[in-house]
């Protein structure tokens, strides 16, 4: 998983409350393992016409935010089913950070195990945020000291510990467990040897 630090980019504006992970990744596209090739259908449904032409009003199919890295959306991002496919489809198109006043728990829960900060912030500076992103100006989310930056305002932000840790070094569940992969190659040949008839 690639390390998160600090983000510097475009936001996209997503004024809408309980997107869900239907509305981000529809049902069709769930019939891959690969975590890759997802972003193509990004919002399919709000990007594309049923005979997948471009809808120009989306967002994401203008410029500047066609490259966003950033998106900030209302409460209740990520709502619906659990589809781990969400984060992988934010994460393919290019999205590392989704700033919102609230997530829903599950998908809040495998951001962070796909190397995407879900990250809550009130609804006053999310509303100002929104208005930079509509405005195409860049913002800063930085991991280390905990700070997102959009022109000469600042907001701070709290994130626990332990998943901060976890993507400022790039570690998911994988990850974390390879760390001690000496202890358990130790533990398997001394139950090797102790109990040969496993």
């Amino acid at each position: 998983m690639q390390p998160f630090t600090t983000l510097t980019g475009i936001a996209a504006p997503l004024p809408l409350i309980n997107v869900d992970t239907d509305m981000i990744i529809p049902k069709q596209f769930l019939k891959t393992i690969k975590r890759t090739g997802l972003g193509a259908n990004l919002f399919d449904e709000m990007r594309f016409t049923p005979e997948g032409a471009e809808i120009p009003g989306f967002v994401l199919n203008r410029e500047p935010w066609r490259t966003a890295r950033i998106l900030v959306a209302g409460e209740n991002f990520g709502c619906g089913s659990s589809r781990e496919h969400a984060p992988w489809a934010l994460l393919d198109f290019g999205i590392r950070c989704v700033i919102a006043p609230s997530f829903a728990d599950i998908f809040y829960n495998n951001c962070f195990q796909n190397g995407i900060l879900p990250l809550k912030l009130p609804a006053g500076p999310v509303g100002a945020l929104m208005e930079d992103a509509q405005a195409g100006r860049a913002v800063t989310v930085d991991l280390e000291e905990q700070t997102v930056t959009a022109g000469d305002r600042r907001y701070s932000f709290t994130l626990d510990p332990f998943r901060r840790e976890c993507l400022l070094k790039g570690l998911d569940s994988v990850g974390l467990t390879l760390q001690h992969e000496s202890d358990i190659a130790a533990f398997e040949a001394k139950s090797r040897s102790e109990r040969p008839w496993l």
